[in-house]
């Protein structure tokens, strides 16, 4: 079996701290690891929220140049658009095919979601799940790089799997999850729910391409609490916590260096430390991002050869699920 790992983003434009600290920063790790490597812009996903065309577009080509400034080199993975390859909704078909609706109907996301959506609720979003097992499985992954609220559902892709095993004999490997180490970030005004793009108070949410003044004064109106001194104790402390999470992850200390450096500074001067030092990490990048989102075709070019790539490894895969399955 090959190691192959395989990870996908949604297009929703410049990606915040949270995404960079707990995905694409790992990404970047996982690339130099890793024999073959796959990251999809996952634009097939993100239809599941009603997105106007050129909102979309937009944020494809947004993602990609920040996640290519992050560090992400298409030399040393296959980076890819998802509706360029038209085998995963194919292989998502015969995938459904094979999985029962009450398993769908149990999982958090959808029940989450759908109250959103006024209880209404696409079968899109009931069974993005379901593309998401054909995303992975289409490569035979074997190593999936996914956040504690992805846990569940890789659980599905392996379960799928193992159901097409028993089915047709023994084809897709069953994939493993790699969890990220960073903890997950949480918003800088509510540390009790996790940093999120939809957030709407402004200041919850850094953004990669925030300016260094933006960064300052998120940080500086961060929530932390009554006590001044910096400790680390996320579940009776978690807004000074979250803090100490941040500042290990951009400057790649652990927990207790940070704590050490930080002796005897009180929380309101802390904010700024952690501030400079998100700024020092962000700076590069987000000149970078700038630069390459005014080569559009640049950009294009990049997913359309990485979905070559992708092609090529797929197409012999879906061949041999054709025939297992009785297509051919």
């Amino acid at each position: 079996v090959v190691d192959r790992i395989f990870s996908g983003i949604q297009p929703t434009g410049t990606p915040h701290l949270g995404n960079y600290l707990g995905a694409i920063q790992n990404w970047v790790n996982l690339q130099e690891e890793g024999s073959s490597v796959l990251y999809s812009i996952m634009d097939m996903h993100s239809l599941t929220v009603p997105k106007e065309p050129a909102v979309l577009r937009r944020n494809i080509l947004d993602t990609t140049a920040a996640i290519l400034a992050c560090g992400i080199d298409p030399k040393k993975c296959c980076l890819f658009r998802q509706s360029l390859v038209p085998e995963h909704a194919e292989l998502a078909w015969i995938l459904g095919c094979l999985t029962n609706m009450p398993r769908l109907l149990r999982l958090p996301q959808w029940k989450m979601k759908r109250a959103s959506q006024n209880g209404e609720g696409t079968v899109g979003l009931l069974t993005y799940p379901v593309l998401q097992a054909a995303d992975i499985l289409l490569y035979k992954s074997t190593r999936v790089p996914v956040g504690e609220d992805q846990v569940l559902h890789l659980e599905l892709a392996q379960d799928i799997a193992q159901h097409f095993n028993k089915k047709y004999g023994e084809f897709f490997p069953v994939p493993k999850a790699i969890l990220s180490a960073t903890k997950k970030i949480k918003s800088l005004r509510d540390p009790a729910v996790k940093m999120s793009k939809s957030d709407p108070q402004k200041l919850a949410t850094v953004n990669i391409v925030d300016s260094p003044d933006e960064i300052v004064l998120k940080f500086r109106k961060a929530v932390t609490d009554f006590t001044s001194e910096v400790t680390y104790d996320p579940a009776s402390r978690p807004g000074v916590s979250n803090l100490v999470s941040i500042h290990a992850a951009v400057t790649g200390l652990s927990i207790k260096e940070v704590l050490h450096q930080s002796a005897g500074l009180d929380t309101a001067r802390y904010k700024m430390v952690v501030a400079e030092s998100v700024i020092q990490k962000f700076s590069p990048i987000r000149n970078e991002i700038k630069k390459l989102q005014e080569d559009k075709s640049h950009l294009i070019k990049v997913l359309e050869d990485g979905a070559e790539k992708a092609k090529e490894l797929a197409a012999p895969i879906y061949q041999e699920i054709r025939r297992l399955v009785g297509f051919q």
